[in-house]
């Protein structure tokens, strides 16, 4: 790699610790970079370059080439040659340590001792050209000060994390900088030691968390990595770093109601953010029935404001609450990872769209079919396969240019949580059966959050067969400790904060209809506009699974009823109550399936009793009794 940057010692402003200033001082050459331009350049190969390729030497393979990147007018683009590289798979973490853990160690999963390893990791990182920068993990005032370690020639990888957390420039490094977390990018070690396989380890202590990255797709250590380091330095505190996105709803009366939506990957947290998706014409399109083909559509001619607080981690820090019965969060990144798989023609989305293709400074694009010198456009999305698109193409966006961000800590009035759910009709009944939006009794949401349901067809990792549960607030797999642990955190918040309502909403499809993002889209227009008011006792009837909560009996937006067998699945004549109860049977055996794990001598009792509720078949009625 070539550039301009002189070559520097001044990585000791970063205070590394002894087995990182070691790596550093032994490296034939390391790089501080004082600004993210220098970054923008370093995925590049250098100053004057358009196009770089990311390849290492592999024993046994020769040149193996990681990722083909193209300097664009709006950035970086990077492409992964192998299309397994271009989303998480979510069965690459371990944990090398003697810690408290849940997850799979090392030595169980490989049958050998880390430490051989992360030696080894260490040798080659002091063979090779490196890049080194200080960043703000969760945020200056609320996180922890952390360290990264790449080789030069994974700029693009380097911007990335840059971009999404709180980069520090060289001038700003202040001199009680005290990194207590540290990353190091490996990447031939994919080849070497795991088969082809992602793989990121951790390794934790009291004082000091490592993260060894020996892949180069940003989700499973620049982003999730961190995101488990903020989760265990919470836990031993005895707080939450929530797994959502959070927004405020102004409506066009200037009322505002603020939304925290949670979910796996693929429920919507992004989505939450967008302005619903119209038709050419201007109205909303409900959805389309897969049996018969007609489509319903909803006039609302004016959608309210959205002001974003955070994409897909927030610190509920103890710091941030108050005694006023709602929980109070803050954003834990500086930059978003936005999913823009649904965005697939031009005008889906103008106002991401008009953002990402003329930012104010250079964004990082992943899986982006952009050639060097072009202009990188978010539909147009590189193809796995001929005629198969990626399902998970990103851009990185800072936070500083979104517009209307919020930069201060919100109290919550709705969590909600989106779950991916499949067609369900007669001939093929499926857990497909939630309707537009249910609510939920404080004891159903904390169990929908231990399971938190994978769900149908998730574009942003690897696929798995059948249903899965990403687990404990559906941040589990990238957490590093016990599932209880989190559990009874997340009990303790939820009782913490009696004023807040609890929601669940589909995504994709309900019943024999499909309908992509509509349905949290419609909620969110509709809590909105009826802001705090509580549900008439006649709004709400429990639904025909108990697991749902309470269903809607009728629902108004803009003066336009919304169908009923849009809110009651049972209801619709291509579902029918037989195979709405197949469906039910399901989701219940999945739930039973999976709460089963946290019944440990450790649970609180409450939740004991919450989870015997659910193995014995309780009613709406029951749950609402065990938190009243």
């Amino acid at each position: 790699m070539t550039t301009t940057t002189a070559p520097r010692t001044d990585w000791k402003k970063l205070n590394p610790p002894p087995a990182v200033a070691k790596i550093l001082q032994a490296a034939p050459r390391v790089v501080v970079p004082a600004t993210l331009a220098e970054l923008v350049d370093f995925a590049v190969g250098g100053p004057g370059r358009d196009s770089f390729e990311v390849a290492y030497p592999v024993p046994g393979k020769g040149r193996v080439v990681e990722v083909v990147v193209a300097r664009v007018r709006n950035g970086i683009s990077a492409n992964y040659v192998e299309p397994y590289m271009r989303r998480r798979d979510p069965d690459c973490m371990t944990i090398a340590d003697e810690l408290p853990t849940d997850k799979p160690r090392f030595a169980e999963r490989f049958g050998r001792d880390f430490r051989a390893v992360r030696a080894e990791t260490f040798a080659w990182l002091e063979q090779q050209d490196l890049a080194v920068f200080g960043f703000h993990a969760g945020g200056k005032t609320l996180g922890m000060d952390a360290l990264v370690i790449a080789p030069a020639n994974a700029g693009f990888f380097a911007f990335g994390l840059a971009l999404l957390q709180e980069f520090i420039p060289l001038a700003e490094v202040p001199a009680t900088f005290a990194p207590r977390l540290i990353i190091y990018v490996a990447p031939p070690f994919r080849h070497t030691h795991f088969a082809g396989r992602q793989m990121v380890v951790h390794a934790r202590t009291d004082d000091q968390h490592e993260i060894f990255a020996y892949n180069l797709y940003p989700g499973p250590s620049a982003k999730k990595g961190v995101y488990g380091a903020l989760i265990t330095g919470a836990e031993r505190d005895g707080w939450v770093v929530a797994h959502c996105s959070t927004v405020q709803v102004v409506t066009p009366y200037d009322n505002v109601l603020t939304i925290m939506h949670e979910g796996a990957s693929g429920g919507g947290k992004s989505e939450m953010l967008e302005l619903a998706h119209r038709e050419l014409d201007g109205r909303l399109l409900l959805g389309r029935n897969l049996v018969t083909g007609e489509e319903r559509h909803l006039q609302v001619p004016r959608l309210c404001e959205l002001d974003p607080v955070n994409d897909d981690m927030a610190l509920c820090h103890p710091k941030l609450q108050t005694q006023a019965g709602y929980l109070h969060l803050t954003d834990a990144e500086t930059g978003w990872f936005v999913r823009v798989n649904h965005i697939d023609r031009y005008g889906v989305d103008p106002h991401l769209e008009g953002l990402t293709a003329q930012p104010p400074q250079p964004l990082l694009f992943l899986n982006i079919d952009a050639a060097p010198g072009s202009r990188a456009l978010i539909w147009e999305h590189i193809p796995d396969a001929p005629g198969k698109p990626c399902p998970n193409p990103r851009v990185i966006l800072p936070r500083s240019i979104i517009p209307n961000i919020v930069n201060t800590a919100v109290a919550v009035d709705v969590r909600s949580l989106g779950v991916r759910t499949p067609p369900c009709t007669r001939e093929k009944p499926t857990y497909g059966i939630v309707g537009l939006f249910h609510v939920l009794p404080p004891a159903l949401a904390w169990l929908w959050r231990l399971v938190a349901p994978r769900g149908h067809s998730n574009p942003s990792i690897v696929d798995t067969a059948g249903m899965s549960s990403e687990g404990v607030g559906s941040y589990w797999p990238f957490a590093t400790g016990r599932k209880v642990t989190q559990a009874n955190l997340l009990l303790e918040q939820i009782l913490a904060t009696p004023k807040t309502t609890f929601i669940i909403t589909p995504n994709q499809h309900i019943g024999a209809w499909e309908t992509g993002f509509m349905p949290q889209w419609i909620a969110r227009e509709y809590l909105a506009r009826r802001g705090h008011a509580p549900f008439k006792r006649d709004q709400l009837t429990p639904a025909r699974c108990p697991l749902l909560g309470q269903a809607l009996t009728n629902l108004t937006v803009e003066g336009t009823p919304i169908t009923r067998w849009f809110l009651q699945v049972d209801l619709q004549p291509e579902v029918g109550p037989e195979a709405y109860d197949q469906g039910a049977a399901q989701l219940t055996r999945f739930f039973h399936q999976e709460i089963r794990g946290f019944l440990e001598p450790d649970l609180l009792p409450l939740g004991r009793q919450i989870i015997e509720c659910c193995l014995r078949g309780g009613t709406v009625a029951d749950y609402e009794a065990l938190t009243r």
